[in-house]
């Protein structure tokens, strides 16, 4: 009788443990913390050189604290469990391309993506003119416009360089032939150059800025600098801007140059370290076209 009792008493424990497994067999369900998802961007287009407010739609984003379009990352602005709102960056070195939308938590992990979900496009002139600044603000363009720097420095001519690839024109007062084998002093002479801008403002839409936080907020990408290092109205330098950015609460403006060859050069730190006490000017060009 008792070898009957004990296969019985297998089966109902058996019985027991499929019961509490599930019909399946496996685990017990366990429940896990729902990840962020990004199921929208809008707009999802931007030129090269714009910065713009985009909403990024998804679920569990509540604390998401930034979002890396390609390469470049900005801080969100607002969070909640459904909707992200942050300024999208320009696009790295001003160049098209189609981008992956990364969002990232407090200590800079990835926690979502969405592939190719921003476009970053390559029209206008302001476009134009800063890729051109960032291809050669190192490699001189030569067989085109020659080198100033044997006769003086060659930032003003630097700076015309990139005018012509935002569209302008040369003209009978502002000109470079045959890789600098005839130029203006408007063309390649800084305080020339300056004078210039300064008797064409109002025919072609030149604003004359201070460096003053005030001023800087009218400032635009592919505007030009004019500095005196002495701050003694003697006109030594001029450069290109191309990098403008918020920190804190302040604006702070980099620029594109020769002699100094410079990527992006902080106007900060040019006039207080660099130079201190220099001052100087902004060009702030209101029209793509020119002379």
């Amino acid at each position: 009788m008792l070898r009957f009792r004990m296969p019985l008493l297998a089966a109902v424990a058996a019985l027991a443990v499929a019961a509490l497994s599930g019909c399946s067999g496996g685990s017990p369900t366990v429940d896990r913390p729902a990840k962020p998802a990004v199921s929208n961007v809008s707009p999802a287009t931007a030129s090269v050189v714009q910065t713009r407010t985009v909403t990024i739609a998804g679920h569990d984003l509540q604390n998401v604290t930034a979002v890396r379009f390609g390469t470049q990352t900005a801080a969100v602005k607002k969070a909640t469990d459904s909707r992200l709102t942050v300024s999208a960056p320009a696009a790295a070195a001003y160049q098209p391309a189609k981008v992956d939308v990364t969002l990232l938590n407090k200590k800079g992990a990835a926690v979502a993506s969405k592939s190719d979900a921003y476009r970053y496009t390559a029209g206008g002139g302001i476009a134009a003119q800063m890729r051109y600044a960032l291809a050669h603000w190192k490699d001189y363009n030569t067989s085109e416009y020659g080198d100033l720097n044997p006769v003086g420095g060659d930032c003003a001519n630097f700076a015309s360089q990139t005018l012509i690839a935002r569209g302008w024109t040369m003209n009978d007062d502002w000109y470079n032939h045959d890789a600098a084998a005839s130029w203006s002093p408007s063309w390649g002479y800084v305080p020339a150059f300056d004078d210039y801008f300064a008797a064409n403002a109002s025919k072609y839409g030149f604003q004359k800025l201070s460096f003053s936080q005030a001023d800087r907020a009218k400032v635009s990408l592919g505007d030009i600098g004019v500095f005196e290092w002495a701050n003694d109205g003697y006109r030594d330098h001029i450069e290109v801007v191309d990098k403008i950015t918020h920190v804190n609460g302040t604006i702070k403006i980099s620029f594109a140059s020769h002699n100094d060859d410079y990527e992006y050069r902080d106007l900060d730190e040019t006039i207080t370290k660099q130079h201190p006490g220099a001052g100087g000017h902004i060009w702030h060009l209101t029209r793509v076209a020119g002379p």
